[in-house]
């Protein structure tokens, strides 16, 4: 492996402040800096697939800008594919593929068939190689039926899948993902991340995701980078993120009458009934299966579901810590 596949991003000391005009009486505004990143360092290994998270606010979307090259750095240095993204804007645009959760780079009345070809006149894709990257991400995200049908008149999880798709048209080596599920159903969530294993697997894409959904990160990383206040708290796997933040899965358990709670499962304790349902924590780094092996062998169990901890309560019990 060379030096440029091991700091395929390459950060290193980043940072980015912003002029804020507050009023500072009837007539007056006082100017004043904020630092919305703030020495950030980190590098991401060619092939690699890492979840970029934090609260609203942290600095995750201003990171992620200054990579595209959308936002020049108030200081600090930074490489994508061994480009600067400032400087070098126009060359690492046909190395990168973007996908905001919010926005669509989609044309809204088109059909989803007119906004590719536009995208393959964008990038200047060669018809062969376009056609053959279509069929594949028409064919991997279900796309086939919606082709035809107006951008405006896509769902949700429809139009995010589109959103995919364009962004891999001209084969990135680098892939941003910023709240790529959001708002989708489990089915589609469950499509769009089999993609993305399949889609890293295949062409080592290179992918950076940002996401408040832990689920996301459990499927498709192995590796998290968490950042708060523009400051980066931690960097490593998501097992070890839980135990410094000593995170706890909820298991909510519906019984089929209103019971005691529920007592003597190793390492959960029930913190909440209500009616035939109770709610019991454990550590998020434990498995739920022995938690509800025990319980189906001794409650009559009629259903169950595990909520993920909220990255917000992570990141203050790191705090604590």
């Amino acid at each position: 492996m060379t030096a440029s596949d091991e700091g395929f991003i390459d950060v290193r000391g980043l940072e980015k402040s912003f002029t804020v005009r507050r009023r500072g009486g009837l007539w007056r505004r006082t100017a004043e800096q904020v630092r919305a990143v703030d020495g950030v360092s980190f590098a991401l290994r060619r092939g690699e697939m890492a979840g970029f998270i934090g609260p609203n606010g942290a600095g995750k979307s201003t990171t992620v800008k200054m990579l595209t090259g959308i936002l020049t750095p108030t200081g600090g240095r930074l490489r994508v594919a061994g480009l600067d993204p400032q400087r070098e804007r126009t060359r690492l645009v046909r190395r990168i593929g973007v996908v905001f959760g919010q926005r669509t780079t989609l044309w809204w009345d088109l059909p989803l068939r007119d906004s590719y070809g536009l995208v393959r006149r964008m990038y200047r894709i060669p018809k062969a190689r376009y056609e053959a990257n279509l069929e594949r991400c028409v064919e991997l995200l279900e796309l086939g039926a919606l082709l035809d049908v107006p951008v405006r008149q896509l769902s949700l999880g429809q139009r995010m899948r589109g959103d995919i798709a364009a962004a891999l048209l001209h084969e990135p080596d680098v892939l941003y993902l910023d709240e790529p599920t959001i708002g989708l159903d489990v089915v589609s969530k469950a499509k769009v991340r089999d993609f993305l294993v399949d889609l890293n697997a295949e062409r080592g894409t290179t992918v950076l995701l940002t996401t408040h959904d832990l689920s996301d990160i459990e499927h498709l990383c192995k590796r998290v980078v968490v950042i708060d206040h523009g400051r980066l708290m931690y960097d490593g796997a998501l097992a070890g993120l839980h135990e410094i933040g000593q995170s706890r899965r909820t298991l909510v358990v519906d019984l089929e009458r209103e019971l005691p709670p529920i007592e003597k499962v190793d390492g959960a304790r029930t913190v909440r009934t209500e009616g035939p349902r109770q709610w019991l924590t454990f550590p998020a780094s434990a498995s739920a299966a022995p938690l509800v092996a025990q319980i189906a062998a001794r409650y009559p169990l009629v259903d169950l579901s595990v909520r993920e901890p909220d990255i917000e309560d992570v990141i203050a019990r790191m705090y604590g810590t």
